[in-house]
């Protein structure tokens, strides 16, 4: 098992933010970086936030939030992350960004650092084929918000190293989650299970089968779940729902994968959600 220390994080927004405040509050010396410097500030600010939030209602003593504090940075350069021990990627679940990122960490990180994705959906493999050292490449799914949810999906790659892979485990479990280990196969096991889940409820509201607040109420009280399907896709954001759909219906060639035209029909108006104001129900800004 490799030795992390310092931790680097790519995108400040809703997971980039939870897994540096996640990794900065188990003592690993946290950088977090994002190309527009206004969504860094804002991400810092909502850490310090949430910290702050904890500390009033005795989460934690203040000197558990000085400490996080301490042990958190922020870059606008990428090249701030260089001596990094373990980045993670958690940049938007686009095949073409994500790629460019891995590219350019390949020629800016150390040559011992291992670099993981917090990708929900596309190929571990496929990304790891964009540097010179896909034995360093893994996957670490995870779940929002980071600092509640308790899971980490950890996906390893076809060239991804035992060692490697051991690493990102360990590392996930000093973060205080709980890792599972799944196969490089399009979603993987979370979303190969929830996104069509999802998408049969949005089905169902398209269709007329019943109203989207009865869906939600019918699957919270019905199948005990915390938050309605309709609900959870609002607060997952619904493009990142149509991308991940998207992605199992290429990956799978199953037409049961096949996204429904409302989820197509909001995305492409704007209605991405809470993160808009706007999705399946309308939020305050």
């Amino acid at each position: 098992m490799q030795s992390v220390k310092k931790v680097g994080i790519i995108g400040a927004g809703q997971m980039g933010r939870g897994i540096a405040q996640v990794s900065a509050q188990n003592g690993f010396q946290t950088i977090m970086f994002d190309a527009f410097p206004e969504s860094l500030e804002k991400g810092l600010d909502f850490i310090k936030k949430q910290m702050a939030k904890g500390l009033e209602k005795g989460k934690w003593a203040q000197d558990h939030m000085d400490q996080t504090m301490a042990n958190l940075s922020i870059t606008p350069d990428m090249k701030g992350l260089a001596d990094c021990d373990l980045i993670i990627e958690a940049a938007t679940e686009n095949k073409k960004i994500k790629f460019e990122i891995f590219k350019n960490l390949d020629a800016i990180a150390k040559p011992s650092a291992i670099l993981a994705t917090n990708t929900s959906s596309i190929s571990i493999t496929e990304i790891a084929a964009q540097t010179k050292r896909p034995q360093a490449v893994a996957g670490m799914h995870f779940m929002n918000p980071v600092p509640v949810m308790k899971l980490v999906e950890g996906i390893r790659g076809l060239e991804t190293s035992d060692e490697v892979f051991t690493t990102v485990e360990e590392v996930s479990k000093k973060m205080g989650k709980t890792f599972i280990k799944v196969n490089d196969v399009a979603g993987f096991a979370i979303n190969r299970i929830l996104m069509p889940m999802i998408n049969e409820a949005i089905y169902a509201h398209y269709e007329g089968v019943a109203s989207v607040e009865d869906i939600d109420i019918g699957m919270k009280l019905g199948c005990n779940q915390p938050m309605g399907p309709l609900e959870l896709a609002d607060f997952i954001g619904l493009d990142t729902c149509l991308a991940i759909m998207e992605v199992l219906h290429e990956g799978l060639g199953d037409s049961k994968y096949r996204a429904c035209p409302l989820l197509k029909k909001y995305v492409l108006a704007g209605r991405m959600g809470r993160k808009s104001g706007r999705g399946f129900y309308v939020y305050k800004q």
